[in-house]
């Protein structure tokens, strides 16, 4: 199951930009939100991340000013985005009834 854990990150991502433009920090803070803190994507792995999927045209990054009155990269997703949002969303459920499928009869 490592190799879903890049496709996990992007789903996390994408989802969390679906209603508006967030930066780093505010995407990390909201997958940490609305996961009660039980998923925290860290620096590390969250620009990597959006920089890939600034490269694949999923998302778009455009420099605001925060709620703290500092600028930032905001990012947000694309057309092409909100399509691949949709067939990660599709692909994870898959995965977890068949996790789930194979937990109940094993």
């Amino acid at each position: 199951m490592g190799d879903q854990l890049p496709a996990s990150i992007d789903l996390l991502i994408l989802k969390a930009l679906a209603a508006s433009a967030l930066h780093g920090y505010g995407i990390a803070s909201k997958i940490a939100r609305a996961s009660d803190d039980a998923l925290r994507v860290g620096e590390g792995t969250m620009y990597p991340a959006l920089h890939r999927l600034a490269q694949s045209g999923l998302v778009k990054a455009e420099w605001r000013t925060s709620e703290t009155n500092r600028r930032a990269r905001f990012y947000s997703l694309t057309a092409k985005g909100r399509k691949q949002l949709a067939v990660e969303e599709a692909n994870w459920a898959r995965v977890t009834a068949a996790v789930g499928r194979f937990l109940k009869f094993a």
